[in-house]
């Protein structure tokens, strides 16, 4: 039988070491004999999509392990516009957008409170009163995907290159929108930033005097007066995963950039949604994957919940989420384990501080390969200090689908060209040679 790929992506599981883990990090510290057994049946490495030391969003990192160039990334807007199922056709851009509290000083608008909390029909009065905004001929719609959080869509003479009017950091000035440097004579970025620039001040001074925010007022609650965008996005056009790297794929994940990467990426998509339980919901995706093997030959694997734990700045809180999800691939494990043609790949798409500043951090994940024919080195614990010492050494971006390539046996023999196409897998897609043209 053909054999199969099940990368199980535990999202921002790596992390730094912190005083209260006795100078471990949270995978270091938590138990985990499941992934430790995984460790011990393979080879071990560390990951990084990009360059160690830069700080990758999920979407960025994804797109690079999948084995695509940074330069056809469409930017998270528009692959969250995918996943919520906003319809976006490729003149137009989306930007990621979510109502915040804004505060005024020295005629600057100040970031009061990046996460205001609000009911559900305060959000929807709110959202429903900057929907729409025309500027001569383009035009800019507010799109709620879920609570405070939304699209905002541009139409008209547009492009993505704008700066966020976010720096996620309170009690600072909100960047103007701007084009970007390298798109500074770019009329199209030039008219969007205005454009963004007009919309924003208009929903500001519609916001501060909603009658919710005049209720809030006097309830002594803090108002949500604003809007903030950022990561613009346009669609393109690329190859999707099979024609990308040979393989018909599933994502099984929770998450708008998810679903959207895997709808860009032409994968199908199985939306799982999560519970207060990240072990009990690993276990179910991974039933679900196992289900789901003959048909497909690589399954991606998703679980947002060491990033959310990390994002609470709790080491220790990370720490019972990794023992919570390793139980859950327990669950499954044996099962996994007997299968001869299945190669399991077990790593993160980044580094997720539980402390300081970062949103995310620069250091590489560890990464494990367990499966037919895999080396097995002498590393017998999955984390980010012993995965060091493993015989996959330093694996990069696009390396990653380059190793699922050459484990399942798919992997092409460089200098042979069986189609005009350079793809790089094996067997690849060519024109049969007919005797009768």
């Amino acid at each position: 039988m053909a054999r199969k790929c099940l990368l199980i992506l535990l999202d921002g599981l790596g992390d730094r070491s912190h005083p209260e883990l006795d100078h471990q990090t949270p995978l270091q510290a938590a138990y985990t004999p499941n992934l430790d057994r995984l460790a011990a049946l393979g080879a071990n490495g560390l990951y990084h999509a990009a360059t160690p030391g830069l700080a990758l969003p999920s979407e960025n990192a994804h797109f690079a392990m999948f084995g695509y160039p940074a330069r056809d990334f469409p930017g998270r807007g528009a692959l969250e516009a995918l996943g919520a199922d906003i319809p976006l056709d490729p003149t137009e851009v989306a930007f990621l957008a979510h109502l915040v509290e804004l505060q005024t000083a020295d005629d600057c608008l100040i970031l009061a409170k990046d996460h205001p909390q609000a009911s559900p029909e305060e959000a929807q009065n709110l959202a429903e009163d900057i929907a729409f905004y025309r500027q001569e001929e383009s035009s800019v719609q507010f799109l709620p995907t879920h609570g405070l959080f939304g699209i905002v869509r541009l139409r008209g003479r547009v492009a993505p290159f704008v700066t966020d009017t976010n720096t996620m950091n309170e009690g600072r000035p909100l960047p103007e929108p701007l084009p970007w440097q390298e798109y500074a004579d770019d009329p199209a970025a030039g008219n969007s930033a205005e454009l963004l620039k007009n919309y924003l001040l208009w929903g500001y001074r519609r916001l501060n005097e909603h009658p919710v925010n005049l209720r809030r007022r006097q309830e002594g609650r803090g108002v949500i007066n604003g809007l903030v965008t950022q990561r613009g996005g346009q669609l393109k056009k690329v190859a999707d995963f099979r024609a990308q790297n040979g393989l018909k794929a599933l994502s099984i994940s929770s998450g708008l950039v998810y679903w959207g990467l895997a709808a860009f990426l032409g994968m199908k998509v199985e939306k799982a949604t999560d519970s207060e339980d990240p072990g009990v919901d690993l276990a179910e995706r991974l039933a679900m994957a196992r289900k789901a093997l003959p048909e497909y030959d690589f399954i991606h694997l998703h679980s947002k919940a060491p990033d959310q734990a990390a994002h609470r700045k709790d080491p220790v809180a990370k720490v019972k989420v990794i023992e919570a999800l390793d139980r859950g691939l327990g669950r499954e494990l044996a099962t996994l384990l007997a299968d001869p043609d299945l190669l399991v790949a077990v790593t993160a798409d980044h580094s997720t501080p539980s402390s300081g500043l970062l949103v995310h951090g620069g250091e590489p994940v560890p990464l494990l390969f367990a499966g037919p024919g895999v080396r097995r080195d002498t590393v017998q614990c999955y984390d980010e200090i012993s995965a060091a010492g493993g015989a996959l050494g330093p694996v990069r971006g696009g390396e990653f689908m380059a190793l699922v390539l050459n484990y399942l046996e798919r992997t092409k023999l460089i200098g042979t060209r069986e189609a005009p196409a350079d793809q790089p897998f094996w067997p690849g897609d060519y024109q049969p040679f007919r005797i009768k043209g």
